[in-house]
């Protein structure tokens, strides 16, 4: 991952909405949500969720898969990794330790 790359995700997730959606197809890993149900759960109407979808997919942190009349969208966990990796190789210098990341998981259990 470069650095516009890199830019362009950080934004994506930099705005509440997106962030809220991008964590729900994380949970929702590996089986996807249909668009219809993202909007529902998340409590915005499917026109502003469609638009943040957008946003998420161009950035590359969620891809989009026709099922007929449907979208379904999940997460791009290997964006994500390659996200981190690029923090992590550029902020700590390909160091994890400096960053000391095993502190960073609230939730050892969570799977992550």
């Amino acid at each position: 991952m470069d650095s516009p790359h890199a830019l362009a995700a950080l934004a994506a997730l930099g705005q509440p909405t997106r962030l809220d959606i991008f964590r729900l197809l994380m949970r929702h890993e590996p089986g996807g949500v249909p668009a219809g149900a993202i909007a529902a759960m998340v409590g915005y109407p499917q026109n502003t969720v469609s638009t943040h979808l957008g946003i998420l997919a161009r950035s590359g942190l969620v891809r989009g898969v026709r099922d007929g009349r449907f979208i379904h969208y999940f997460a791009n966990v290997d964006g994500m990794r390659a996200l981190v990796g690029f923090l992590i190789n550029d902020c700590c210098e390909g160091r994890p330790e400096l960053c000391d990341l095993a502190k960073a998981r609230p939730n050892p259990g969570c799977g992550c």
